[in-house]
């Protein structure tokens, strides 16, 4: 618009700034009938500040139009658009959604085109220049719109990057047993509700992101320094909540297919331990079976017998010892009668069926089992060794 076009003339301007005041209380007062969720917010410090981000939006509308040279809806003068953008932000650290915002905007421009263009014809505007005037007040007010929405998605990126650091800090501190106060503190910075129990779980980093979408929304995911971890083990460490019992079985069916191995629950405080049956899984090369995940609970055995690996060698070497002078294929055929027979008690149709043998062939066999071991076979300590070199196969 150029001077000549400019309709807002020194006396229309000064009738609309004389009641920019009584203009904001009646758009105060309309947002808090049509926008019900605002009734309380503008209650207090709160209300105050969002009056006077109306009267600062409605002055910086009168001085854009009214400029020299006329307005150009487009430019909204900064400290309008900034209490705009600082609006939206507030919004979403109250935790409310854009909606009453823009609602609020939409009932302050017809609450305040009615008011100002009344004045501004009782002025002297000339009728047909209205179209202008409301052109420029519905492209203000979108503009006014942008900049809290700016702000409000800002503040909700910039507060979820907090949030997903103090999460990442809390998992860290479980994992390597941090005292309980400061646990607590943490799980209180990263406004996280603690559960009864943790479990640790250990997949491949791919996988993570996929099992996170179907876990328990308060599931932990460590960051990339996992302690007691190979430096180049492209893992992710996930602490489940209250996968216990029934959740238990769940949990292992969420992580079929996802070559997880999963540790024991524990006190959330102590999930540490979770976290350290697992990793000892992974470090022995427990293998799931096809695609379920390797549940350590059910594993214990193979945890215990594979602890110590050179220990578990040397006894191998020290008890098979009569086997010596055997060659590869009797000896491993011996190896295997002599550890279903451990298992199954000495039951010899047991012991056949699960190497598809006659149980005559297993009766022969440990004919010549006893040959080579003499008495040693029914002294219970001998028995004991030979149960824990075999109950676990070679990995």
């Amino acid at each position: 618009m150029t001077p000549e076009q400019n309709t807002f003339t020194p006396e229309v301007a000064a009738a609309m700034h004389a009641e920019l005041p009584a203009v904001a209380e009646r758009t105060v007062a309309a947002i808090v009938v049509e926008v019900p969720s605002y009734t309380e917010a503008f209650r207090g410090d709160m209300g105050r500040a969002i009056e006077n981000a109306v009267r600062l939006a409605l002055g910086g509308f009168l001085e854009l139009a009214t400029a020299t040279g006329g307005a150009d809806a487009s430019r909204p003068i900064a400290p309008a658009l900034e209490g705009a953008y600082a609006l939206g932000r507030g919004e979403a650290r109250a935790g409310r959604p854009m909606d009453a915002l823009l609602g609020a905007y939409r009932v302050g421009a017809r609450v305040a085109w009615r008011h100002m263009s009344a004045t501004a014809v009782g002025a002297g505007m000339a009728v047909e220049s209205l179209a202008r005037f409301a052109e420029l007040v519905f492209a203000y007010i979108d503009q006014l719109s942008a900049a809290s929405v700016a702000g409000h998605s800002e503040q909700l990126a910039t507060s979820g990057l907090v949030r997903r650091r103090h999460l990442e800090r809390l998992a860290g501190l479980v994992l390597t047993g941090g005292p309980a106060y400061d646990l607590v503190a943490a799980a209180e910075r990263a406004d996280w509700t603690p559960p009864r129990t943790l479990t640790a779980v250990l997949l491949p980093e791919p996988w993570a992101r996929g099992a996170l979408a179907v876990l328990d929304a308060r599931t932990l995911q460590a960051g990339e320094d996992l302690p007691g971890a190979e430096p180049s083990t492209e893992r992710s460490v996930l602490l489940v909540p209250d996968a216990e019992g029934f959740g238990r079985a769940a949990l292992l069916r969420a992580l079929s297919g996802r070559s997880a191995v999963v540790g024991p629950p524990r006190p959330w405080q102590e999930a540490r331990s979770s976290y350290s049956r697992a990793l000892r899984a992974v470090q022995l090369g427990l293998a799931p079976e096809g695609d379920a995940a390797v549940d350590t609970e059910v594993r214990l055995a193979d945890l215990v017998l594979r602890a110590d690996g050179e220990a578990l060698a040397d006894l191998r070497s020290q008890v098979l010892a009569p086997l010596d002078g055997l060659g590869p294929g009797p000896r491993e055929k011996l190896v295997e009668t002599l550890r279903s027979w451990l298992l199954h008690h000495g039951r010899r149709e047991k012991v056949a069926s699960e190497l598809f043998v006659h149980p005559q062939t297993v009766r022969y066999r440990m004919g010549q089992l006893r040959e080579l071991f003499g008495n040693r076979l029914d002294d219970p300590q001998c028995v004991l060794e030979l149960t824990l070199a075999l109950g676990a196969r070679e990995p």
